[in-house]
């Protein structure tokens, strides 16, 4: 397989896989606008030259945005190898590259989040056990840091503490989101309108910072739903979904 690595140069012609190829689409500018800002950060997007679901993207995990203490860590941000990519080694060659590239630049290791049972949206934890990740910290309600150490000695990352038990003083319905994952700019004002139609409390927050990011109610801050204060999602959710979610929490 050939990949492609993202840069500033060709970040404007090359297709950014997961989303539609229109680069006029609000999904498309916003996502490649906030990959244009981490590219500068020491981001790596590495995808197959063919069109689809199959890349990977990390960066050093000071500048990630996550909460979670991982000084001297690569982050994968999202890791994702679907359809006719999958069963041909793929996902090894792109996690591989990751590998030697956080060793080259003499990294700790590599982390990411996962969960206890695969979820939407995140990496498959028994996949990531084959390859020798390890849980380094849990958080509320089933997300779990792994971590691959590239020496025993290798600190133990973790998440921040006040991110591990999700919660908001806010009342109603509240999705904190980036522009990390390119669906939260089409979906996030659609249930938007879809609650100010219905007279549903809702709000949404853009979390545009690195330093909000890391210091977010929750742990996976790329899409995160709240009700009435109390974590309920990470799953991107469309008009129908949130309607099926306000009938079964209200």
């Amino acid at each position: 397989m050939e990949y492609i690595k993202l840069t500033l140069e060709n970040l404007e012609k090359e297709h950014i896989c997961c989303a539609i190829s229109n680069n006029k689409d609000v999904q498309v500018a916003s996502k490649k606008a906030w990959l244009a800002e981490r590219l500068k950060e020491g981001l790596v997007f590495l995808k197959s030259a063919e069109r689809g679901k199959c890349f990977i993207e990390y960066i050093p995990a000071e500048n990630a945005w996550v909460p979670v203490e991982a000084d001297g860590y690569m982050h994968i941000n999202c890791f994702w190898v679907s359809g006719s990519f999958k069963g041909h080694g793929y996902s090894n060659e792109l996690l591989n590259a990751c590998i030697a590239d956080a060793k080259a630049q003499g990294k700790h290791g590599v982390t990411v989040i996962s969960s206890i049972k695969k979820a939407p949206f995140l990496s498959d934890p028994k996949h990531l056990a084959y390859k020798g990740f390890k849980i380094a910290d849990t958080a509320a309600p089933n997300f779990t840091l792994m971590y691959l150490p590239f020496e025993e000695s290798a600190p133990v990352p973790k998440f921040k503490a006040a991110a591990k038990n999700p919660h908001t003083d806010k009342q109603g319905f509240v999705v904190y989101y980036t522009h990390g994952c390119p669906f939260t700019a089409k979906y996030v004002p659609l249930v938007e309108q879809t609650a100010k139609d219905k007279g549903i409390p809702f709000e949404s927050v853009l979390i545009d910072s690195k330093e909000k990011a890391q210091n977010a109610p929750c742990v996976w801050t790329n899409y995160a739903v709240f009700y009435n204060g109390k974590y309920v999602s990470n799953e991107i959710l469309n008009e129908k979904k949130f309607i099926d979610l306000v009938e079964k929490l209200t």
